[in-house]
């Protein structure tokens, strides 16, 4: 059964490097992933594919008078990691969240989960707005599962919190519920204190502590993620280990 998880956190908050980070830990554990980049600005999938910037859905239907077929919707990276990004609207020109409904649209009309046969789909979501097409992959059922990235900065928390809010506004219909919290430290002042308060308050489980690495910095300046530069490393079998939980069926609540 395919897993599908949608990471929200706010922008910024090191979403799209942990996205990419589970996308390349999931292949090396032999899964066939998928990951769609749910935001304007379309960086998600640039350490999968070696700092190269994929050409967005959105950007395609402007240079194009027709849509994009499957060979234009995406590409391979990492571990055949399938890329998309959605991108957006032209800058100050339209709803940003509206890329992620076109693509959403154009992903059944090209059947592009029925040619790829995924064992995990991952869409990394800007959460800083918990609206419209953003909230998209937990209100139209494309994700089952939630993780919520934060540190301990108060706006990081504030989104946190946003985001566990929409979730819970859509519970009673089946859809998505939020498997638990990364925590991406910042190392800011009683950082550890504010998320483990937060987590309490949420009743969710923190699933994953990622330190503040120069490794994961190095890495991405080679335009790679950490697990692909080198496995080994402690930070790296952290992904792993993410990966190989989140195989597992949650548990009940």
């Amino acid at each position: 059964m395919c897993k599908k998880i949608a990471v929200y956190g706010k922008g910024g908050i090191g979403k799209s490097m942990v996205t990419s980070n589970l996308a390349a830990a999931f292949a090396s554990l032999g899964r066939k992933v998928v990951q769609i980049g749910c935001d304007p600005k379309a960086d998600s999938t640039l350490n999968l594919l070696g700092g190269r910037k994929l050409i967005p859905v959105m950007d395609y239907y402007r240079l194009h008078d027709c849509a994009p077929d499957f060979e234009q919707i995406g590409t391979t990276g990492f571990g055949d990691v399938f890329c998309i990004e959605t991108g957006g609207p032209t800058p100050g020109l339209g709803c940003a969240g509206r890329g992620i409904i076109t693509t959403f649209n154009l992903l059944e009309e090209l059947d592009v989960f029925g040619r790829t046969r995924p064992d995990v789909v991952l869409y990394d979501v800007l959460g800083d707005v918990v609206c419209g097409g953003f909230a998209a992959p937990i209100r139209e059922g494309y994700a089952r599962e939630v993780l919520i990235v934060t540190s301990g900065e108060k706006m990081a928390l504030y989104a946190a919190r946003n985001i566990r809010s929409a979730v819970d506004n859509f519970a009673d219909r089946g859809y998505a519920r939020v498997r638990g919290i990364i925590f991406n430290r910042r190392n800011v002042d009683g950082e550890e204190e504010k998320v483990r308060r937060f987590a309490s308050e949420a009743g969710l489980p923190i699933i994953a502590d990622i330190p503040r690495s120069s490794e994961i910095i190095h890495f991405e300046d080679l335009g790679q993620t950490v697990v692909e530069g080198d496995p080994g490393l402690p930070v790296s079998r952290l992904f792993t280990e993410l990966a190989r939980t989140l195989l597992e069926d949650p548990p009940t609540r």
